[in-house]
């Protein structure tokens, strides 16, 4: 297909770089930090970096790293799996309340959410006695568990049973939202949570330490691989499948437990997922692009292969959108999994003002208070200038506009 969407960027001794972030300011360090991903000898035909990109650790939220013969431990980073689930009911604007505190209320008593630290005490952002349903939910992935832990005993002692059906904190959401027909959809983000952390810090670390011990000296420590045909690649190849998994489910296990929530509610009976997507946007995965098999890690960013469902989502305050994947080869087959930060969260909490944060939210029934301004809307790329950067390679199906919001 002709294209010339994207800006093409040579890189001095390794591949090139092709960006689809016309309209969209992309941070100097971005470039550094893509560059070197770039010159990794066994990154295949060239990287992809989508208009959300911005500086991560280790690779670049918004790149699409081909491989063939390594994976990148640090590339998937530690919140393996984390992604996107929404789900439409058959509810219309005018079913719910005209007070939305009550549904915000009922979702953050379903589903633990934020994270605390002390002495004795649970973590709140964990289930002290997990429910029935949690459990059940748990068995399915339980067996492969005891297989890892087997192998990595160090895996064993971490937030695993009590972390499945829970949000976490920072970008992690859940919100309730109105498409172009007022109808209602419920959206939210997770990933791994604290097992997912725990294998992709083990794994990086095993990396790195491997690199050390071949003498193989790197541009950017992050970029710690394992080569293809080792037993560590193997150990790291199922883990990361399995923090996948569950990922997927702790999802669906949220969905369940929030449209629950909602049915508490709302007296009105209502269908849910009449239209579901459940997706990644970070991640690694087997694909075959331009005739070869090869290993796909999305770090922020969404398999957008022709006709495949995914989930772009914008700020607490901003619209959001369901796409249909055009299936651009370029691209490998992807597109932007959200707005993408132009201020850290320390800049965030510098220049953005509470009052400027409740201007922002106006209309969405969410937290007000100085301890979510790392995540208010001005911290992130306005929404409409990603999606239209990103033309070529989805369609949009639907677009969302928030009015609760969730936020660990």
């Amino acid at each position: 297909m002709a294209d010339t969407s994207f800006e093409f960027r040579h890189v001095e001794g390794g591949v090139p770089i092709k960006m689809w972030t016309r309209g969209v300011p992309v941070d100097d360090k971005a470039h550094e930090q893509l560059a070197r991903a770039a010159k990794m000898p066994f990154v295949f035909r060239h990287v992809a970096a989508m208009p959300d990109v911005h500086v991560g650790i280790g690779a670049t939220v918004g790149s699409v790293i081909p491989t063939k013969g390594a994976v990148i431990p640090a590339a998937v980073g530690v919140d393996i799996g984390c992604g996107m689930m929404a789900a439409r009911t058959s509810l219309m604007a005018h079913d719910l309340p005209d007070n939305l505190e009550g549904i915000r209320l009922a979702i953050e008593q379903a589903v633990p959410h934020g994270r605390s630290v002390g002495r004795g005490q649970r973590d709140r952002g964990s289930w002290g006695s997990p429910p029935p349903g949690i459990v059940s939910a748990w068995a399915t992935l339980a067996a492969r568990f005891e297989q890892l832990c087997d192998k990595h005993p160090r895996l064993k002692n971490t937030n695993n049973l009590v972390h499945m059906g829970t949000l976490g904190t920072g970008n992690h959401f859940i919100e309730l939202c109105l498409d172009q027909e007022a109808r209602v959809w419920v959206m939210l983000h997770s990933g791994s949570r604290g097992v997912g952390n725990a294998i992709g810090s083990f794994f990086i670390e095993l990396a790195k330490q491997d690199m050390r011990k071949w003498h193989i000296n790197l541009p950017d420590e992050d970029l710690a691989y394992f080569p293809e045909g080792t037993d560590h690649f193997d150990d790291y190849v199922e883990a990361v499948g399995w923090a996948q998994d569950f990922a997927a489910l702790n999802r669906r296990t949220m969905m369940t437990n929030v449209v629950a929530a909602l049915r508490g509610v709302i007296a009105k009976p209502f269908d849910a997922e009449l239209e579901a997507v459940n997706c990644h946007h970070n991640y690694v995965t087997r694909e075959n692009h331009f005739g070869e098999n090869v290993l796909v890690t999305r770090k922020g960013a969404v398999r957008a292969a022709k006709g495949t469902l995914g989930i772009i989502p914008g700020s607490m305050g901003a619209r959001s959108f369901i796409v249909r994947g055009l299936g651009n080869a370029e691209s490998f087959h992807s597109c932007s999994h959200g707005a993408g930060r132009v201020m850290s969260r320390n800049e965030a909490k510098r220049r953005v003002s509470l009052d400027e944060h409740i201007a922002d939210t106006a209309g969405v029934e969410c937290r007000k208070d100085a301890g979510v301004i790392d995540e208010t809307p001005r911290a992130y790329k306005p929404i409409e200038a990603v999606m239209a950067a990103q033309a070529d390679l989805v369609e949009i199906v639907h677009t969302l506009k928030q009015v609760v919001c969730v936020k660990g």
